[in-house]
């Protein structure tokens, strides 16, 4: 601190402040980690228009657009990563994506598969990697990661639709484990994962779930994914539903009462997809899936069989329409709770007016062959639901091509 005397006539104390740096002081060169992550930030938010004019303005069986007459903001996300590469980086690195808005609420589900679900809301991804000196090098994460089942993932601008489909919505949106992957060749990789279940950041049984992956990509222009995943998906113990203070010493939430009988049944996907670039301008993409679930061993199965076919069109380099058809067979109700075969036919016209700023135009139809879709009279519900939704999507930062 320095000090100031100043006499006019009068005697006036001025008290001014100062810092002078020695060598030691002076700021310090990032370190390389910090300089290989990359910062990235993206807001995604759109206005719907349903047909059915909804009670509550609630639109069934989707995963975000799940608002209708009403400005909504999906997701804001950022995202840090060190990407891993054994021949430009150290082996080690890591992903954090922090998620805030209307898609916290799909992606983190409630208390029916989290026990304390508020507690990692925004962490949509955190998962560090290590690159084991294996062969060709066996890459090894553990944290959070989105779920590699099903062909359509979180973030908007690397999708065909501004919606997502109904095997989106139903196949698991993140896992928490192990996760391993090794490159057998230019040509072909495995993975496989050890996980605590289906949206189970924290597990909810003494069980683990895995998943085995191949990931076949013949050229530049198409791959073949293939999936199977199995595990326990009942809790063995009863829910707790964050009733404030604990009665007994431990956090909100945490159940110490086990559930009598202890659930034994197991689920079973079978989830594949393949997409070809048929040249500059033409994709396609077609994805299967089959699920069986039972509760108890020796319980009914419920099953769910689907399928998805996409197709893309680029006009330009800053513009593509998208199309995609769905059909979802649930005789036992396991997706929407009732029985029925649902459909949906969705088109959607994208312009990214600039890198990192993009419009998209989406009219979508749903339909079942049973009245299942609430209108605006309580209790009147129709075989299908029409929207028009416009989204618009921001994105920048240090992360470049698919998120």
């Amino acid at each position: 601190m320095l000090f100031r005397f100043i006499s006019s006539g009068a005697c006036v104390l001025i008290l001014t402040t100062g810092f002078v740096f020695s060598q030691a002081d002076q700021p310090q060169a990032l370190p390389e980690w910090l300089k290989e992550t990359s910062y990235s930030a993206g807001f995604d938010g759109y206005y719907l228009w349903n047909f059915n004019r909804p009670l509550g303005r609630v639109n069934l069986l989707r995963a975000y657009d799940v608002l209708a007459n009403s400005f909504t903001i999906n997701q804001a996300n950022l995202i840090f990563e060190r990407p891993v590469n054994v021949e430009d980086h150290p082996r080690w690195g890591y992903r954090l994506d922090l998620m805030f808005g209307q898609a916290t609420e799909t992606l983190q589900g409630g208390p029916q598969n989290e026990a304390r679900n508020d507690v990692y809301r925004h962490l949509f991804q955190a998962f560090g990697t290590y690159i084991a000196p294996a062969g060709k090098g066996l890459r090894i994460d553990f944290g959070k990661w989105g779920s590699s089942l099903g062909y359509e993932g979180n973030y908007t601008k690397d999708q065909i639709n501004y919606s997502r489909s109904y095997l989106f919505n139903f196949l698991p949106f993140y896992h928490m484990g192990f996760r391993t992957s090794y490159p057998v060749s230019d040509k072909l990789a495995v993975s496989y994962m050890l996980v605590n279940g289906i949206q189970q950041t924290e597990d909810f049984n003494e069980s683990k779930s895995q998943q085995a992956q191949l990931l076949l990509t013949p050229n530049t222009s198409s791959s073949w994914t293939l999936n199977y995943y199995a595990g326990r998906e009942q809790r063995d113990l009863v829910p707790i539903f964050n009733p404030g203070i604990p009665t007994i010493p431990s956090q909100p939430g945490l159940s110490i009462i086990p559930a009598r009988p202890i659930p034994d049944g197991r689920l079973h996907t079978v989830d594949t997809y393949a997409s070809i670039n048929l040249n500059e301008k033409w994709m396609v993409v077609g994805e299967f899936d089959y699920v069986i679930s039972r509760v108890e061993k020796n319980s009914p199965p419920q099953r769910i069989i689907g399928g998805a076919a996409y197709l893309k069109y680029q006009f330009t380099p800053k513009a593509h329409f998208g199309q995609r058809y769905e059909r979802l067979n649930d005789k036992t109700g396991l997706f929407g709770g009732v029985s029925q075969n649902l459909n949906e036919l969705t088109s959607t016209i994208a312009i990214r007016a600039v890198e990192g700023f993009e419009t998209r135009l989406e009219y979508r139809r749903d339909f079942s062959n049973v009245p299942f879709f609430p209108t605006s009279e309580p209790g009147v519900l129709k075989k299908n639901q029409d929207t028009i939704t416009v989204g618009l999507l921001w994105w920048f930062g240090g992360k470049k091509g698919a998120w």
